[in-house]
């Protein structure tokens, strides 16, 4: 399998995925009051997620790093991502959001004057109407931010050409502004824990799939930068481990007299191995030991962050059974679309129900297979018994399609016509948002 983070191909088999690119399973076990997205499995997937936990459990710090790419207009499957920033938000996590006009410069051949005009019109003033809150939010530009830019040159210094196209594909007729695009993400996803922002805080990353490549990249120049590291060995033992040369013994000395301040006893270290063992530690421990090595390292190291986290969601199918696209009209259901038309998207959406009602009274639905469903699942219903319900008499044959239909959109009115009342608040308030800096 392959995963492009400019395509637009629809995913199925997510637990494929997940194994063959080392995603783990994402539980949402020990989260407070965890909504609809995170019980029913539609985040499926994350990497590093229980440093979030551990925050959001213990009430430390933490960030949001999301990110746009004005590129066309804002649909439901877009609503998933602003779903799970205002949940974080909700429990302390600082919100930045980029907004990738340079990626959609040089991928997309967006002037950055356009893509300015069409994230705050078609994206932030949505974000805001659906409940992002000013306190403790920053929304950027990545061509207006220096930080992001520098970051991202002195990050390159640890990656080469061979890797990036391994990871991306590259040709030698690629543009350079769409190589370069993929440090400049992970300058916009590390930047929030450069001391010139919050410092070194876990830091989560909210996206679809396809954008596990940057993140896969993110981690890898995160964890190359660092002079420890904490790592569960194949001997299963945890252990901290020294890069380079210089003041080794020093540094996993200094390692030992600040885990010993956090309650760590004993010790075996081996020096020819770059090697401080903690025998009385476990991979729960991990989280702690990361914390203590990340608050002493970044003293001397400049370049000293967390690896970033990130959750994986599901993509929504569009209405003709392929991927909810803002290319492609009649797939999505946009934010700003009237009732009246949504409405009618609605009633020729594919559903998976019989071909005629007496088939389906006879062999019933497959709920798993109708994009009607779908929006109950992901956005047009909170309660998990009522889901059932629905998913059961379809089954059973007893639910027919064109009721489930008149049901999505007299919702999805309510919804439309009460979010278009919200942006128009929304847009007085949009400014207040942004730093352009």
């Amino acid at each position: 399998m392959e995963i492009d983070p400019w395509s637009s191909a629809q995913y199925e088999d997510y637990a494929r995925l997940r194994d063959e690119f080392g995603i783990e399973e994402f539980d949402p076990t020990g989260l407070p009051d965890p909504s609809p997205i995170y019980r029913r499995g539609i985040v499926f997937g994350q990497r590093g997620f229980d440093a979030i936990k551990l925050a959001i459990m213990q009430k430390k710090p933490f960030t949001i790093l999301t990110g746009l790419m004005p590129s066309g207009r804002m649909h439901l499957g877009h609503k998933m991502v602003i779903d799970q920033v205002r949940y974080y938000q909700d429990h302390g996590a600082n919100v930045v959001l980029a907004v990738a006009d340079i990626e959609s410069y040089a991928t997309r051949n967006m002037p950055l004057e356009t893509a300015e005009k069409l994230a705050i019109e078609e994206y932030l003033i949505n974000y805001i109407a659906m409940g992002l809150k000013e306190d403790k939010c920053q929304v950027y530009f990545q061509s207006k931010r220096s930080l992001v830019k520098d970051l991202a040159f002195l990050l390159g210094k640890k990656l080469n050409w061979s890797t990036i196209k391994a990871i991306y594909g590259f040709e030698d007729s690629t543009n350079m502004s769409h190589i370069l695009s993929p440090l400049i993400q992970a300058g916009d996803i590390l930047h929030p824990q450069h001391a010139d922002m919050f410092g070194p805080t876990p830091l989560l990353v909210p996206v679809g799939v396809d954008q596990d490549p940057h993140m896969r990249l993110c981690r890898d120049i995160a964890a190359s930068h660092r002079l420890m590291n904490v790592t569960h060995t194949k001997d299963d033992r945890i252990g901290v481990f020294v890069k380079g040369e210089d003041d080794v013994e020093k540094l996993l000395n200094m390692a030992k007299e600040a885990l010993s301040k956090t309650g760590f006893l004993d010790f075996e270290l081996n020096v020819g191995y770059k090697a401080l063992y903690v025998p009385g530690a476990a991979e729960s421990d991990m989280p702690t030991i990361e914390e203590v090595l990340i608050n002493l390292e970044k003293e001397i190291n400049p370049l000293t962050f967390f690896l970033p986290s990130s959750s994986y969601h599901r993509f929504m199918t569009g209405l003709d059974g392929g991927k909810m696209s803002s290319s492609k009209p009649n797939t999505a259901i946009f934010l700003t679309d009237e009732p009246d038309d949504a409405r009618k998207k609605v009633m020729r959406a594919i559903t998976g129900g019989g071909m005629t009602v007496e088939e389906h009274k006879a062999n019933g639905g497959k709920p798993d297979q109708c994009t009607i469903f779908e929006m109950f699942l992901y956005h047009l219903s909170d309660d998990d018994e009522e889901l059932v319900e629905i998913q059961n008499t379809c089954k059973a044959g007893e639910r027919m399609c064109g009721h489930c239909k008149r049901e999505c959109a007299d919702r999805l009115e309510v919804f439309l016509k009460d979010l278009a009342e919200k942006r128009e608040d929304a847009r007085l308030r949009v400014e207040r948002y942004i730093r352009y800096d």
